[in-house]
């Protein structure tokens, strides 16, 4: 890659961002393509985000990627939300337009994409979903779009937090058809039912990412079963505690890394309006 007078400027911030594939990815689908364009990763403290943001489009960014823990707190810095990021109300892909920034979401595509890939059919079925953060907000939109029939959702009993997944929730009802319940993490009889019942399930938290690696979201085993997909979005590791927990209690198993592709596949074509080589890109880097 020859970096040129020329050469467009993309990227990521997030916090950290040092153990992301989406650099590899990006620059190698640029040169594959034979696109004069750059992807770089910005670790940024809460101290600098504003300034950075602002500074990105001031120097003519031609679009980005936000990771954790920025997906939600950009939105108030967005000129313009596409559909998908105001349902979710979280954005992990910006869109630079003369001068303007517009927030999209390409998390719950990337998702349900990946899922897809992998052969599993779960529109009509329910789905279960641990955390309701940046991550798991695009997730739940875009499968209740896609035509799920029910989500249940679990997170942390913390009083204006769950307020606002209720509201979230109610949104998505309203808005899809889909049906979509709140339960406290800690409802482990509930959590039962609700795996019980499902297709497949998702962690939607960083509990298990590195260096936190030996931590694991739920406890008891006996809540998995066979007939259950689990889907822990984390990639670092590539195998976290759940998904061993997931693996010998007979269940497919899958980490982020496709959702990462395909989400990161949405974004180059925002980006640069062409397609990204995904099957170039899954045989070099996602393995």
């Amino acid at each position: 890659m020859e970096i040129s007078g020329k050469t467009g400027l993309t990227g990521l911030i997030g916090c950290p961002v040092s153990h992301s594939i989406s650099p590899k990815m990006h620059n190698l689908a640029f040169q594959a393509l034979g696109l004069d364009y750059v992807y770089l990763a910005f670790d940024l403290g809460h101290a600098d985000f504003r300034k950075a943001v602002e500074g990105l489009r001031e120097i003519g960014i031609l679009g980005f990627n936000v990771t954790m823990p920025y997906k939600i707190k950009i939105l108030d810095l967005m000129d313009e939300l596409t559909p998908a990021a105001d349902l979710a109300g979280s954005c992990n892909t910006v869109i630079a337009k003369n001068g303007r920034l517009i927030g999209h979401t390409t998390d719950g595509i990337g998702f349900m994409h990946s899922v897809q890939d992998f052969g599993h059919d779960i529109i009509g079925k329910k789905m279960s979903v641990l955390g309701a953060g940046g991550a798991a907000a695009p997730i739940i939109s875009q499968a209740a779009l896609d035509g799920m029939r029910e989500i249940d959702i679990f997170r942390r009993k913390r009083p204006e937090a769950f307020a606002k997944t209720i509201a979230f929730a109610d949104k998505v009802q309203h808005t899809t058809g889909c049906t979509v319940h709140v339960y406290d993490f800690a409802d482990t009889e509930q959590m039962r039912r609700s795996f019980a019942e499902s297709a497949i399930l998702v962690n939607a938290t960083n509990v298990g990412m590195a260096p936190d690696t030996n931590a694991c979201p739920i406890t008891d085993p006996s809540l998995l079963h066979p007939d259950l997909i689990v889907y822990d979005i984390i990639y670092n590791p590539r195998r976290t505690m759940l998904f061993e927990m997931a693996e010998k209690a007979g269940c497919p198993t899958h980490n982020g890394e496709s959702m990462i592709l395909f989400q990161g596949a949405a974004s180059f074509q925002c980006w640069t309006g062409k397609k990204m080589p995904v099957d170039l890109i899954r045989g070099q880097i996602i393995t």
